[in-house]
This record gives C-alpha cells, sequence and structure tokens, in this order.
C-alpha cells in the first residue's frame, strides 16, 4: 500500500500566511488546503480530509472559536487536530476556549510551524 499522503488545511484571512505557509509546509511533502474564510467549514473539511488544521483566530465570517467549535462538535472530524494560531496575547487561553489541541503564536518561526504540526500528530 502506498504511504498515506499527508494532508493539512489552514484557514487564515491573510493571503500571505497561507501563501507562505503552502509553499513551505508543501516542500516538506504535505497536501496544503487553504482557504481565506470559514463558510461552510464542515464541507471544506469533508472535501480535502486533513490530518491536521491550522485555525486562525480572526478568520471571517464568525472567527476562530466557533469555527473551532463546528468542526469539534461533527463527529467526523472531532479527532482531527486543530492548532490554534493568532497574534493575541491570550492565544493560549483562545485556543482552550475554541477547543483546539495546540497553539502557535504568531509571528512564528517556521521551524515552530513543523514542530507544532509534530506535536499533535504525537497526541493522536
Amino acid at each position: 500500500m502506498n504511504e498515506e499522503i499527508k494532508s493539512l488545511a489552514i484557514f487564515d484571512d491573510d493571503e500571505d500566511i497561507l501563501s507562505i505557509c503552502h509553499y513551505v509546509l508543501q516542500d516538506q511533502g504535505w497536501e496544503v488546503s487553504t482557504f481565506a474564510n470559514c463558510d461552510d467549514i464542515v464541507n471544506k473539511l469533508k472535501e480535502c480530509k486533513p490530518q491536521v488544521i491550522f485555525m486562525d483566530n480572526w478568520i471571517p465570517p464568525k472567527g476562530g472559536i466557533v469555527a473551532t467549535q463546528e468542526i469539534k462538535n461533527d463527529n467526523s472530524l472531532k479527532n482531527i487536530p486543530v492548532i490554534y494560531f493568532s497574534a493575541n496575547s491570550e492565544i493560549s487561553k483562545l485556543a482552550s476556549t475554541a477547543g483546539a489541541e495546540h497553539f502557535l503564536a504568531k509571528p512564528f518561526d517556521l521551524d515552530h510551524l513543523a514542530e507544532a504540526i509534530n506535536t499533535v500528530l504525537k497526541l493522536k
């Protein structure tokens, strides 16, 4: 059997962050799906089937907390680890409120991006 495709989804309204993360993670062998909003998030995720989700705090239209809670309330998605990422100084509190497994403070070093992914994959 072929090695499982490594896939992740990134939700952020900052196109630069989406582009940089997409480029870096794709270079590391990830199949990356990026989204600038969280409209219809459950269907978006069911379509791309990620193993890890990055969620921005200020993702339109409803924000990262509500979007993450929608993910965690869906039986087919609730076990996918969510890495909450934001420049907000209260990020650990926001991530906890949202139900995310991990968080990454912005701005972040690109090495920390990979470390965050490895951390949540070990938790699974």
